[in-house]
């Protein structure tokens, strides 16, 4: 078992000299994303440089406030949507921001669910040689904590009928949105899709969507496992259960399709 301190110290001499972004779409988040910014800070420092990057989906609350508030004592960003606009939107609005001059992309959600400890082992495995590495509900390890029952037994049961269809080598769970990717196969993708195309989906299925195009520039993708803190967020869920799995349909479909049939201006 290798200490976390050696980590800490091996990524610290590594890393120092890369561009680290965190980017976390938001809306709503006032109650959570206060807590959630000093765990980032304290997860990073000391072996990362890196600024955070907040995109507000035109919250009603004090989320632009807190992270205006947070930018005196941390390297924290504001990008705002004058209105809601969706999760897709929101990941499609940072992450163009966040790959402009990042060797990594961090994203991960703003309601304090995860943690922001992993992104050290996230990192690393990006290291070996992986272009995405995501936070796992899946892998031997993972825990759901406070996770609704019927939200576990549908995640779970979407899970291993889009692994069985789809079958991306190293990937097990589709739609968590806590994720590390290398700064250089995001530019790819957006190459490759265009600016406003590389995510299609304004809905929470855009997560599902962004790993259906990373397999068409055949990138290579490993996992952690993940405890999800469900218990820890304040906020309410925001997910619509049936019209975010009716979607997952709409996206494998057209996820199947070759790229030159996906590349449209249209956002759903």
């Amino acid at each position: 078992m290798i200490d976390d301190k050696f980590i800490v110290q091996w990524l610290g001499e590594k890393m120092l000299d890369k561009k680290i972004t965190v980017m976390m779409p938001a809306y709503n988040e006032e109650r959570d994303l206060p807590v959630l910014l000093d765990r980032i800070k304290h997860a990073l420092e000391g072996w990362a440089n890196y600024r955070i990057l907040i995109v507000d989906d035109g919250s009603r609350d004090k989320t632009a406030q807190i992270v205006c508030d947070a930018s005196v004592q941390m390297p924290v960003e504001l990008i705002q949507h004058p209105r809601n606009m969706g999760l897709g939107a929101a990941m499609r609005t940072g992450l163009k921001a966040a790959a402009q001059s990042s060797d990594i992309v961090i994203t991960l959600d703003a309601d304090n669910s995860q943690d922001p400890e992993l992104m050290k082992s996230m990192v690393e495995r990006l290291e070996e040689g992986f272009d995405v590495v995501i936070a796992s509900r899946f892998q031997p390890g993972a825990q759901e904590v406070g996770v609704p029952p019927f939200r576990v037994f549908l995640s779970h049961l979407s899970s291993a009928g889009i692994r069985t269809i789809v079958g991306y080598p190293g990937v097990r769970d589709y739609t968590c949105g806590f994720r590390a990717y290398r700064g250089e196969t995001l530019r790819n993708l957006i190459d490759t899709f265009g600016d406003d195309n590389f995510i299609r989906e304004n809905g929470f299925s855009c997560m599902f969507e962004l790993l259906l195009n990373l397999r068409s520039i055949r990138a290579r993708i490993s996992e952690v496992p993940l405890v999800l803190r469900y218990d820890l967020k304040e906020g309410a869920s925001k997910m619509r259960i049936l019209r975010t799995m009716w979607r997952y349909v709409i996206t494998l479909g057209r996820g199947l399709l070759p790229i030159s049939w996906r590349v449209t201006s249209r956002h759903e």
